[in-house]
């Protein structure tokens, strides 16, 4: 199984979305509700489109664990890709958050679940670096190459290059910080509007990279790992081409299917040459979801990949002679030697 795609996601049922003013002053990509349109069917119309991407990504054998958030306090809760992430091995990051209102998004009870269900061996939180003033919002502020342990990060209020390398010396990444602007000059918010790596395809819009010799090292760093680039143009990425993620499905025979996870407004910008390059090596399912990307994210900021090794069902779980012992009312450690339960 490719270490890129993930068989797994946590996805969240934000029941009260709303577009969050508390992050409009800095992300361009995000947009106001249609004048008259009620928060609550704002809300309604997100949770439909939430509910089709869970469906369409298990269609396509994606293993999807939903957490549904009544919380009025938390918008953006849909996005849980930027205070989480999961890494092979069993380590977890927790991320410091730019919005204070969207601190409160972690959740005690989606990192019991992957402890629970999956072999989790550490958990590293950098949130207590938020009464600093800095921060890094997980896999929106960076795109990651699991493979070639790059991270790939645009410097922004939400990635802080401070925090990026303490993330890469403890996760061993390389880190690939640059600077990414739209036309008017303004900052790209989150890297992953405009870059998305999978196991041999990368899509990424080079041209808003505004340093040549950046850009040019950007684009070598990603072909040494010999994947096929796919170059988007600003006006693609205003449509959110760039915020896809490569996920590992099943057919219906149980064979491995890769596929490319995007909104059908993203996939309808592409050309022809450009899905062509992509289905390659995977296949697109696209799923509209023009509300939830009112917010200024898609598909790729509501998932968030699970990238670890799932535990056995306790039923199959191996017990070993000593845990047998153990486990006896009256044991015998395989030395012979009695085991008191009350010592």
């Amino acid at each position: 199984m490719s270490a890129q795609a993930p068989s797994a996601v946590i996805l969240v049922r934000a029941t009260h979305y709303v577009p969050n003013p508390a992050t409009a002053a800095d992300n361009a990509f995000q947009s106001d509700a249609p004048a008259g349109q009620s928060d609550d069917t704002t809300s309604a119309m997100a949770l439909a489109e939430m509910d089709a991407l869970a469906a369409a990504l298990r269609a396509a054998g994606v293993r999807v664990h939903v957490f549904d958030d009544d919380d009025h306090t938390r918008p953006d809760s849909v996005f849980p890709n930027n205070w989480l992430s999961t890494h092979a091995g069993g380590t977890v990051a927790v991320y410091p958050m730019y919005a204070s209102n969207r601190r409160h998004e972690r959740r005690a009870d989606v990192l019991e679940m992957l402890k629970s269900e999956y072999r989790v061996q550490a958990i590293i939180d950098y949130s207590g670096l938020e009464p600093d003033g800095v921060f890094l919002e997980g896999t929106g502020a960076m795109v990651l190459d699991h493979v070639s342990r790059v991270a790939y990060t645009a410097r922004s209020h939400r990635a802080d290059v401070t925090v990026l390398e303490r993330f890469c010396t403890d996760f061993n990444y390389e880190p690939m910080a640059f600077d990414a602007v739209d036309s008017d000059g303004v900052p790209v918010y989150h890297t992953n509007v405009i870059a998305c790596v999978g196991t041999e395809v990368a899509l990424i819009a080079l041209e808003m990279i505004p340093d040549e010799h950046r850009r040019e090292q950007v684009r070598e760093r990603l072909a040494v790992t010999g994947r096929t680039i796919v170059e988007l143009t600003e006006q693609q990425v205003r449509e959110f081409a760039g915020n896809a993620v490569e996920l590992c499905g099943r057919g219906p025979d149980g064979k491995r299917r890769y596929i490319m996870a995007m909104s059908g407004r993203a996939c309808r910008s592409l050309r022809p040459d450009q899905v062509a390059a992509i289905e390659e090596s995977c296949e697109i399912v696209a799923v509209d979801i023009p509300t939830i990307e009112l917010a200024g994210g898609s598909v790729r900021c509501m998932i968030a990949g699970i990238h670890l090794d799932r535990r056995p069902p306790l039923a199959e779980a191996e017990i070993t002679e000593a845990v047998e012992a153990i486990n006896e009312d009256n044991p015998t450690t395989p030395d012979g030697r009695y085991v008191d339960g009350n010592a």
